[in-house]
């Protein structure tokens, strides 16, 4: 199973998405909302920008909400 982590922000309209794709495809995931300044200094440094939502998938930085992008790096279904 991979590991995976989202940076999201609770005011967030995509990141609300992308839980919500998250859980409707059964994906395990580790929330961690960067208005606490430690979370948000680590997205600055995975990402190098400070914007919501970042995908963490093993290593692999997903910036955005990208349906087709996301189903590619978690191997699920593209239909």
């Amino acid at each position: 199973m991979k590991k995976v982590i989202i940076y999201t922000l609770s005011s967030c309209i995509p990141s609300r998405l992308l839980k919500h794709f998250l859980r409707e495809n059964g994906v395990v995931f580790e929330e961690r909302d960067i208005s606490d300044p430690k979370f948000y200094d680590e997205i600055v440094e995975k990402s190098g920008q400070g914007t919501t939502p970042v995908i963490d998938i093993d290593g692999r930085i997903i910036e955005g909400f990208d349906k087709d992008e996301l189903k590619k790096a978690l191997g699920l279904s593209l239909e």
